[in-house]
């Protein structure tokens, strides 16, 4: 009886320590606004870039320079929604649990989530450059699966799993070019929410 006592304690004192070494003011609420603002941005990219046309109800792809110009100013707007949420949220859930939302693992996070993000930025930006649209954004939610991942070493494990699940989205719409926007939709938004739930359930934050 002894035994199993130190040993719960043991496990007691290195879940404390794990939690001690990682950011864990992540809010549960900014992974469900920041899938929302997803599908609206979805739906809206869905209108600029598909088009009726008058022969069997058919759509057509329709990617004017104008249309490109609209699809980077909403994933703009989008990313500084997504942003702006995720920060105030997480500042809120800081302040209930007594902790500084910028300290060494916030950067550590920050800095693990960076790299492959700004990487995936600009190897997204070269193919558009080259007229490669059709990749965009299975590109977007392999590297953003990749830089959860990353990132997942500094803070909740949950954030790895969600990454895995990103990285697998963006595989199959590589795959199936045509279902890009869908799966987009799927990783950013639907699995977000899903996220968001799980951590507010589990977490209380």
């Amino acid at each position: 009886m002894d035994q199993e006592k130190y040993l719960q304690d043991i496990k007691e004192i290195r879940e404390m320590m794990d939690r001690s070494g990682r950011f864990i003011s992540l809010s549960g609420i900014s992974g469900v606004v920041a899938g929302i603002i997803a599908l609206a941005s979805a739906f809206i990219a869905y209108h600029y870039i598909y088009l009726d046309t008058d022969y069997y109800s058919f759509k057509v792809v329709y990617l004017s320079p104008e249309t490109i110009r609209d699809i980077f100013l909403l994933a703009l707007a989008t990313l500084i929604l997504s942003i702006g949420s995720v920060i105030i949220l997480t500042h809120r859930t800081s302040k209930k649990k007594a902790q500084k939302l910028w300290n060494k693992h916030a950067k550590l996070l920050l800095v693990n989530l960076a790299i492959p993000l700004v990487t995936g930025g600009l190897v997204c930006l070269m193919f558009i450059l080259n007229g490669y649209m059709g990749v965009i954004a299975p590109l977007t939610l392999v590297f953003y699966g990749l830089s959860l991942v990353n990132a997942s070493k500094y803070t909740l494990h949950d954030i790895q799993n969600l990454g895995i699940a990103q990285i697998i989205l963006g595989l199959i719409g590589l795959y199936f070019i045509g279902y890009g926007l869908i799966l987009w939709a799927a990783g950013f938004g639907i699995l977000h929410i899903i996220y968001g739930i799980r951590m507010r359930l589990k977490y209380g934050s």
